[in-house]
């Protein structure tokens, strides 16, 4: 018998997976910015969930994070 040696790789390069990692970390900051603005009292309205933070900031954060992980996932490794 033969003893085959496998080899594991792993999928992706490491730049891959930090480049991943940022972009899940800047999806995770767009959705603790859109958190928040409720009232205590649910019989008082509460201006704060029309907040800039929250109607424009939060949701362009997400989206840039979402465009972060999908630049990670299809960047090619350097083939040498």
């Amino acid at each position: 018998m033969k003893n085959n040696e496998i080899k594991k790789e792993f999928l992706f390069e490491k730049t891959n997976y930090i480049v991943l990692l940022i972009g899940i970390a800047v999806i995770t900051l767009g959705f603790i910015l859109m958190s928040g603005g409720g009232s205590d009292d649910p019989a008082v309205f509460s201006e704060a969930i029309f907040d800039f933070r929250r109607i424009r900031l939060a949701p362009t954060t997400v989206l840039i994070g979402f465009g972060i992980t999908i630049y990670a996932i299809l960047k090619n490794p350097k083939k040498q």
